[in-house]
This record gives structure tokens, C-alpha cells and sequence, in this order.
């Protein structure tokens, strides 16, 4: 009998899920939010973690969606088998939005990372949050800087048909237009694309002063490349898909020409982004992409879920969310009605000797 009662008590493993590409074209930011993800779950075990009287061990269920839609709702149903108490995740707006309605309907929370597209929480839902601003801040950000700061007068706009790239171009163009800008063109490539010279020509005769290219930086970064081989004097303006440390060296000499924006604070202006960026490198040998800091702050959010409802039932957890006041890595975190940060940034970079330089921080 003893020996039962103690088993009983043994550590419980509590499973956590992340999902992001970890094949294709974006892979690189899709590990990174992994890392962030993991480094978290490491700390936490590493300290000791009490739930409920009992023990506690997480464990990080991680998948790779490939950034397809339909391999996230095959991955996300995965997840809801294998029982996790919530995810992290998914990377894309394309990815996330789907998955959100397996989730939903399994009562699972979801804390997207990096999904910034202002319908994944516009949906109802109650499982659905995330942890960076939104692409109705995003577009009006770089909108503003490039009429107020760059001076830019015209514009092209060119977006890769993604949930993602398509609603920041469009919100860009709002803003843009509101602004007095002169919209010339608004064209759709997709996001397997690795030739953009029949666009970039034909926007070439237009002469604009801006290009906004609303997709990842696989894409962006080629697109930058040959809008400077063509001899375009535009500058490239792009999203937090564009905005990685990658992008310097997949655009090469024409990263400097291009100004992209972070859906979130800067590291470096993260009050413990020092500090989380040293530990980081350190773990995983690689400096931080984008998004780490805040998968890493979405699992203690989690956690923080858990210790307040004093449970790992699911359920519990996601009854807990709604009132959430967490500070971590990337600031406070307290979520609206429908899931949406209360306190958002917009960060602005360029590129200056291979390396994301931060030239604005614009306040939600």
C-alpha cells in the first residue's frame, strides 16, 4: 500500500506544446521561438515547480507546422491527443488562425508568440491570446514613419498572399492612403517566390519613393536584393517577418536600404532583454532572431496561469487567463477581452554593417 500511495505522488509530467516551422523557408525563426520555448521550460524544472501539493516536471511537445496551414490543424489535433495543457504557438497568421478553432473547440489555451494579423483574435474564442501587437498597429506604424520620417510621397505595395502578408500590406495601405500618400500599385506575388523581376520592373516605371513588401524575410530579403540589381531607389519597407538578424544576409548589400518593423519592444529595450539575450547564446550557441524573448515569457505566463488556479487541468488553466498580469522579459503582459496585449510597442529597425539596428519605438 505504501508503495502505491508514493507513486501517487511522484512527479507529474505536464506537457507543453510549441509549434512553428522547423522545415522551409522560415525554419530559422521557427527554432528560435522553439529555443525560447525550451530555455523557459529548462529554467522552470531547474527551480522546482508545486502545483496542486504535487510535483511538477513540464515538458516542451514541440512540432514544425512548415508555416502550411493544413499541416498546422494535423499538428494542432496532435497536440489536443497528446493532451498538452497549452500551446505556444503557431508562428504565422496563415497558421495560427486555422489552428485556433481545433484549440478552441478542445478548451486548450493557445498564446501566439507571433501572429499578428488582427482577425486570429477577432474570432470569439476564448483560448486564444497573444503576446505582441497586431498588424492594425504594425501597417500604421511603418505608414507614419515613412510619410513623417523617410518623407516618402509614393508608394508601391506588394504583398505574398499569406493571412500575414496580406492583411499588413492592407493596413499599410489604409494608413498610407489616410496619410496623403500616392498608392501606386498594390501587386500579390506568393510565398514560395524567388524571382520578383517582372514586379520590381514594372514598379520600376512607376518610381516610387517606398516599396512595401508585406512577407518573410526568405522572400523580402531576395526581393531587396533585385529591387537594387534593377536599379529601383525605393526604399524597401517591410513587417516583423522581414525583421530578422537573416535578413542582412539574405537581402546582402541592399539590407541597408530596407527599414522593417519588430510587432513588439526591442531586446534592447527590454528591461531583462540583456540578460535573457546572454542566457540564450549561451544555451543554444545563436544569437536570437525575433521572437524568443516572447515564446519564453508565453510558457511563464503559463506557468503563471497554473500556480494561480492551483491546477494543470486545462479547463482551470484557461479560466485563470483572462485575468493574467504577468512581468517577464518583453514587459507587462494583461490581455483585453479578446486576447490582445493591453500595452503594445512597435519597434522600427534598419540595417547598418550586417546587424538589426533599432532607430524608433513607437507606443500602442
Amino acid at each position: 500500500m505504501l508503495m502505491a500511495a508514493t507513486s501517487a505522488w511522484s512527479d507529474v509530467v505536464v506537457s507543453i506544446g510549441h509549434v512553428a516551422p522547423l522545415t522551409g523557408g522560415s525554419a530559422h525563426m521557427g527554432k528560435d521561438n522553439e529555443n525560447g520555448a525550451r530555455l523557459a521550460i529548462e529554467e522552470i524544472n531547474a527551480k522546482g515547480l508545486t502545483i496542486g501539493g504535487q510535483k511538477v516536471t513540464l515538458q516542451l511537445d514541440a512540432q514544425d507546422d512548415a508555416g502550411d496551414p493544413r499541416t498546422a490543424t494535423q499538428v494542432a489535433q496532435k497536440l489536443v491527443d497528446d493532451k498538452v495543457v497549452a500551446v505556444v504557438g503557431h508562428m504565422n497568421s496563415g497558421t495560427s488562425i486555422p489552428a485556433s478553432k481545433i484549440y478552441s473547440d478542445a478548451g486548450i489555451v493557445q498564446i501566439s508568440p507571433s501572429a499578428t494579423n488582427p482577425a486570429f483574435t477577432q474570432q470569439g474564442f476564448r483560448t486564444t491570446y497573444r503576446v505582441v501587437a497586431t498588424d492594425a498597429q504594425q501597417g500604421p506604424a511603418l505608414a507614419k514613419y515613412a510619410a513623417n520620417q523617410l518623407k516618402v510621397r509614393s508608394v508601391a505595395i506588394v504583398d505574398d498572399s499569406t493571412a500575414y502578408g496580406q492583411g499588413l500590406a492592407n493596413e499599410f495601405e489604409k494608413t498610407a492612403k489616410s496619410l496623403g500618400l500616392n498608392v501606386m500599385s498594390h501587386d500579390a506575388t506568393n510565398d514560395k517566390a524567388v524571382d520578383f523581376r517582372a514586379i520590381l520592373t514594372k514598379i520600376k516605371g512607376e518610381n516610387p519613393d517606398a516599396i512595401m513588401y508585406g512577407g518573410m524575410d526568405a522572400t523580402g530579403g531576395p526581393f531587396a536584393k533585385q529591387a537594387k540589381q534593377l536599379g529601383l531607389r525605393a526604399r524597401v519597407m517591410g513587417g516583423d517577418g522581414l525583421c530578422s538578424e537573416k535578413l542582412s544576409e539574405l537581402a546582402g548589400d541592399a539590407a541597408p536600404n530596407v527599414v522593417c518593423s519588430q510587432a513588439g519592444m526591442a531586446i534592447e529595450k527590454m528591461k531583462e532583454g540583456k540578460s535573457f539575450e546572454a542566457r540564450y547564446e549561451k544555451r543554444f550557441g545563436a544569437p536570437i532572431q525575433i521572437y524568443a524573448p516572447f515564446t519564453y515569457d508565453a510558457v511563464y505566463i503559463i506557468v503563471d496561469a497554473m500556480r494561480r488556479a492551483d491546477s494543470t487541468d486545462p479547463a482551470k488553466v484557461l479560466a485563470a487567463m483572462p485575468n493574467t498580469d504577468y512581468t517577464g522579459v518583453i514587459g507587462e503582459t494583461s490581455f483585453d477581452s479578446k486576447g490582445d496585449l493591453k500595452h503594445g510597442a512597435i519597434s522600427l529597425y534598419t540595417f547598418k554593417a550586417g546587424k538589426k539596428t533599432l532607430i524608433d519605438v513607437v507606443k500602442m
